[in-house]
């Protein structure tokens, strides 16, 4: 029986979602739940890694359950044993073929700015990057080249062994956040690299500052080397928000 769960977590005290031999991660605190709950070691299968400090609303897993649990509530039973900056908002079974992370379509990611110079509220500080005042037009001028299919071979950190740095961005805008000193921008594609949506808004936020122009940003996409973007921003204003499936 194949089961699939949606969590959301608060990634501050994690190294990741990974599981590391000797640090706190997401998935370590999932399996090890279960395999409490079962009696025997359980592995679970995410949708994506997300770095050490990153949040999740929408993180998706599978773990295959050894016999029939019909109707057992895995999500009350989770709960009950795992740290409370992880919980389960949905479990449910899913077909034999589901995966968490071959199955996507679409990730959507939404990263958080503080804009106010003097001060960050100690309520958002795990939650945003207090980069301070940036001009808008300028990032969403940047913002309109980046949206498309590009080769983002210059927003990848290295790390990770893939096929092909090309994806395909969807939506890449701009929305007010929770308060009157923050900005949220939303980032969907079809995929995403290594560090790509934290690359990416280092690139935005120092066009915002003045350091780069539009064009600026245009020819480090088309160069596909890391060394010519800025660096990465902070994880802690970085929100994994969707998942959609086949």
């Amino acid at each position: 029986m194949r089961i699939r769960l949606t969590l959301a977590y608060e990634g501050t005290d994690f190294c990741g979602w990974q599981l590391q031999p000797k640090d706190r991660t997401v998935q370590g605190e999932v399996e090890k739940a279960l395999s409490r709950i079962l009696g025997a070691p359980v592995r679970v299968h995410g949708s994506g890694r997300t770095d050490a400090g990153v949040h999740a609303l929408c993180q998706v897993c599978h773990f295959d359950c050894p016999g029939e649990r019909a109707g057992f509530p895995w999500q009350r039973s989770l709960n009950a044993v795992m740290p409370e900056d992880v919980r389960v908002l949905d479990a449910a079974e899913a077909p034999d073929d589901f995966h968490a992370r071959y199955g996507t379509l679409e990730k959507t990611y939404e990263y958080a700015l503080w804009h106010e110079r003097g001060f960050c509220l100690p309520q958002r500080r795990r939650f945003v990057w207090a980069c301070g005042p940036v001009n808008f037009s300028r990032m969403e001028a940047a913002a309109e080249i980046l949206k498309g299919e590009h080769d983002f071979a210059a927003f990848q950190n290295v790390g990770t062994d893939i096929d092909s740095t090309v994806r395909t961005i969807t939506e890449l805008s701009r929305r007010p956040g929770p308060t009157g000193h923050e900005s949220v921008w939303r980032f969907t594609a079809n995929g995403f690299l290594k560090q790509m949506v934290r690359n990416l808004m280092g690139c935005l936020v120092a066009c915002g500052r003045g350091k780069l122009s539009p064009d600026d940003v245009r020819a480090i996409l088309d160069s596909g080397d890391r060394t010519t973007a800025p660096a990465t921003a902070p994880p802690q204003g970085l929100t994994l928000t969707s998942v959609v499936y086949r």
